[in-house]
């Protein structure tokens, strides 16, 4: 097969087809982990640097301080600096119907809202697949109730959920309007609808509340030439079929964490989406040997490989505990072995308990 470039083998991907080698890219690197990699490094020089597949940009939302470590974004949002690459909710605006009856949203075609995708797609269209962070149904509805609140109003104010659940699809759907005319190649979503060991809520308040409108906006994506790729961890055995059946395209990052199995998934659904995944961030890159790291890389590759429609990349992001030196080891790992014909044979690199020797 001739050599594709990272946008072409991304999309090859998405299409759930065979691409020359399986692709690669992180939803995140902490700036620790990326200054200990490549000293002085922008995001975008990183990207270039080890070679990834796609980068990923965001629309723009103003931010201002209001207390030690706390910032309020346009969204009404305050959420706290810790330290590391993402910040924390804190507080919403929402706390009633009648809140989410006066709120108003951040404009979805301000001007200023896309600079950053604008110069990301000037910089990297047609050399890198350009992914833009959107949401879906369960993160704003969360961020601007209140986790603990929003699982009460399942409850006790069901017409606040929906409400919620419609101002996300709604407004994620005129901002992929605006990404997808200014060249965007796909949408990833970032709502987390599980814990390690079962979804947030059941599935029948799944298929009642979230369902419907996982349906419109994967639709909506799709209808304006974007591909979606799902993420979620946890255990969503019980949703995998409401989550498949909503029209993504691939589902990131079958969360080894939470028993999910690659292996199994690629059988069940391996027809219908692409995989994204699957190294465990949370032990195998974080405590691990690169012995262990690569093993573990090369499970991945047996599991989600054949066939193509796999991109392979840590089960979460690479946060700021993940060994740099392990995290070069699945890169490498990755290179001797994910060109296609797959081959597991023939490795004859020395390894050592964190770096290359």
């Amino acid at each position: 097969m001739a050599e594709m470039t990272s946008a072409e083998r991304v999309m090859a991907v998405l299409r759930n087809e065979e691409p020359d080698r399986i692709p690669h890219f992180e939803w995140a690197v902490d700036r620790k982990v990326r200054e200990m990699l490549c000293p002085g490094c922008s995001y975008e020089e990183f990207v270039i640097r080890m070679e990834w597949d796609a980068i990923l940009t965001s629309p723009d939302f103003k931010k201002e301080q209001v207390g030690p470590d706390l910032w309020k974004n346009e969204w009404g949002i305050t959420r706290q600096y810790t330290g590391e690459e993402d910040t924390f909710p804190i507080e919403g605006p929402i706390g009633t119907l009648e809140d989410l009856e006066r709120y108003e949203p951040p404009d979805p075609h301000a001007d200023d809202r896309y600079a950053g995708i604008e110069a990301t797609v000037e910089q990297f269209k047609g050399k890198k697949a350009i992914g833009v962070h959107l949401n879906d149904v369960f993160s704003l509805p969360r961020y601007l109730l209140g986790f603990t609140e929003l699982m009460m109003a399942f409850v006790d104010c069901p017409k606040l959920v929906e409400g919620l659940v419609e101002l996300s699809v709604a407004i994620n759907l005129e901002m992929a309007k605006e990404v997808a005319a200014r060249g965007a190649d796909f949408v990833f979503t970032g709502d987390d609808y599980s814990s390690s060991r079962q979804p947030f809520i059941s599935p029948e308040w799944f298929e009642k509340f979230l369902y419907p409108g996982l349906k419109r906006v994967m639709g909506g994506f799709k209808d304006l030439g974007l591909y979606v790729i799902k993420h979620t961890d946890g255990n969503i055995r019980p949703i995998m079929d409401m989550i498949v059946d909503s029209g993504i395209d691939c589902l990131d990052p079958i969360d080894p964490t939470a028993g999910m199995d690659l292996a199994e998934m690629k059988a069940k659904y391996g027809d219908r989406i692409a995989f994204k995944g699957n190294v465990d961030c949370a032990h195998t890159l974080t405590f691990g040997s690169v012995k262990d790291v690569i093993e573990e890389t090369k499970d991945a590759i047996r599991n989600g490989a054949p066939g193509g429609g796999f991109i392979l990349s840590s089960g979460n992001t690479i946060h700021s505990g993940v060994k740099p030196g392990n995290y070069l080891a699945m890169l490498h790992a990755l290179r001797m072995y994910g060109k296609y014909p797959i081959s597991m044979e023939h490795w004859d690199g020395k390894v050592t308990d964190g770096f290359w020797a």
